[in-house]
């Protein structure tokens, strides 16, 4: 379950099981556990490592099959939330399109 997840998301991140662990404050152990479905990491350990790689634990734990990020934005006014929205909006309206022109071929 969450150990495909956590393989995927260390290998992206171009991490060892020793530097995630580092990272997690957790032994490498733990972490070979967790991603060979061992033993799944316990409530807090499953926010951690969402907020590390910037997932929702939805994602970690295969309830939304969409990689979804989360993005930082304390320090933004409403307003630029809004917009940083609407950007992220209109580039997955772009890719959509862009596949479907793929999927179509030269007319």
């Amino acid at each position: 379950m969450i150990g495909e997840r956590l393989r995927e998301l260390r290998e992206a991140g171009n991490l060892s099981q020793t530097q995630l662990a580092a990272r997690l404050n957790v032994s490498k152990q733990a972490i070979s556990n967790w991603e060979n479905n061992n033993i799944t990491p316990a409530v807090e350990q499953i926010r951690n490592i969402a907020f590390f790689f910037g997932c929702t634990t939805d994602y970690l734990l295969e309830m939304d099959h969409k990689y979804r990020t989360m993005i930082e934005i304390d320090d933004l006014t409403p307003e630029q939330a809004a917009h940083l929205q609407s950007i992220a909006r209109d580039i997955a309206k772009m890719n959509r399109a862009s596949a479907e022109s793929k999927r179509s071929g030269p007319n």
